[in-house]
């Protein structure tokens, strides 16, 4: 392992005046808040599908449509959003997120079965622009203290997405708000972010994501794949134990309230790596240690799950969390660390995270066809695993000191500099 430190120092940072530290500070509450509601109305949904399967009527395969819509939601828009940033600048085109999502979030609570499914699918959109979009900002905005800004990001999404899917119960039945209740309160969470977030649109109305460069060929960027993969493995892991791993540990001998409180186990697991990873992949050139290490801690964990001793499922899961939170922010840094630029940020977001969510929707269906072929869960986690070392290979390749740009878009760069 080599963490070779960055030759570069980190830029000085200029003394701002009152009014330029305000508006710093609003736009990193802004951030919080974006980020805030990146998981948490999908999160919320989990433990409550249930309810909403038996109030509704509707069978097991539309049920599993409300936690699949928004993943397709995500490959599709993702890589809209990066186009629709360019032409209204990236805080207009999350201002229309967060109002789409509001509406996306009312919609669903409404009694209709139609508004529920058009309501997921909206709030899927508005989320898949925030996924892409943010990052972006955090480069442009803040070039000098990205992964400190990338680590504040995730832990507000990781934290929120843990919270909201540990209210869902108490608000639903405990407040006897019923589900539409216990989904449509996170419409509060985003409503507060619109207004947070008009300042931004005063300040930075005539902020675009790029000027002069016309085109981006990263679809042709082997670098550009390696992180795509990487983003999109990833995230099919985690969708996978979001699925089934209490279904695995409740046959494996647990109680089913233990086997669901180990998603949440996971979650807060994630929390310290989510901030600590992107700090440190901000300082060296190459991230290969952190791959190396990050991946090392997820095979542990699933070999463990693996044995079945149930005894030590917490630690297991511990280690597959805080690897959890080190891969997703991975995959975020390097749609910083690997362009050159806010438009290539963008671009190869969108693009990581459209193929990354096609493969999460894939994935938790294909986990579940191969235990039924089987008939056993052994074999469906050696997929796991397989796919765990394929992180490592497309990782090592994706932590690279190199850039996804191609010659085409250097020249560019140079013309605009």
């Amino acid at each position: 392992m080599n963490l070779s430190k960055d030759i570069h120092t980190e830029p000085h940072i200029t003394k701002v005046n009152g009014p330029a530290r305000i508006g710093i500070w609003l736009l990193i509450i802004g951030i919080i808040f974006a980020a805030s509601n990146l998981r948490a109305p999908i999160t919320a949904v989990g433990p409550i599908i249930g309810d909403i399967r038996e109030d509704t009527g509707i069978s097991n395969t539309l049920a599993g449509m409300l936690t699949t819509l928004p993943l397709l939601s995500f490959a599709v828009f993702s890589i809209l959003a990066p186009k629709i940033a360019r032409r209204l600048g990236i805080e207009v085109t999350l201002m229309a997120a967060f109002i789409l999502l509001t509406a996306g979030i009312i919609l669903r609570s409404l009694p209709s079965i139609a508004a529920l499914f058009i309501g997921t699918g909206l709030l899927g959109m508005a989320i898949a622009a925030g996924n892409v979009l943010v990052p972006s900002l955090i480069k442009k905005e803040f070039s000098n203290k990205v992964g400190v800004m990338t680590g504040i990001y995730s832990v507000s999404m990781n934290i929120c997405g843990a919270f909201a899917s540990g209210i869902s119960i108490p608000i639903a039945q405990g407040a006897g708000l019923g589900w539409r209740g216990a989904l449509g309160c996170w419409s509060i969470l985003s409503f507060i972010t619109l207004i947070i977030w008009l300042p931004q649109i005063r300040a930075r109305r005539h902020s675009n994501v790029s000027k002069g460069i016309s085109k981006v060929s990263l679809w042709r960027s082997g670098l550009a794949w390696k992180v795509t993969f990487f983003m999109g493995l990833q995230s099919m892991i985690f969708y996978v134990l979001a699925a089934w791993l209490p279904e695995i540990l409740y046959e494996q001998g647990m109680s089913p309230s233990a086997a669901g409180w180990v998603l949440s186990l996971i979650q807060f697991a994630t929390l310290p790596s989510s901030f600590i990873i992107p700090i440190l992949a901000g300082r060296y050139s190459s991230q290969r240690g952190l791959v190396t290490i990050t991946v090392s801690l997820m095979l542990i964990g699933f070999i463990g799950i693996m044995t079945g001793n149930t005894s030590l499922v917490p630690l297991f899961v511990i280690l597959i969390g805080l690897a959890q939170g080190s891969l997703f922010s991975l995959a975020t840094m390097f749609f910083v660390l690997r362009t050159r630029h806010v438009h290539e940020s963008a671009e190869l977001s969108g693009m990581a995270q459209s193929i990354g969510y096609l493969l999460a929707a894939i994935g938790p269906t294909l986990f579940g066809f191969i235990h039924d072929i089987a008939h056993n869960w052994t074999s469906a986690l050696i997929m796991l695993v397989a796919a765990i070392l394929l992180v490592f290979v497309f990782g090592i390749g994706a932590a690279a000191n190199q850039y996804v740009s191609s010659p085409n878009i250097s020249n560019e760069l140079k013309k605009e500099a």
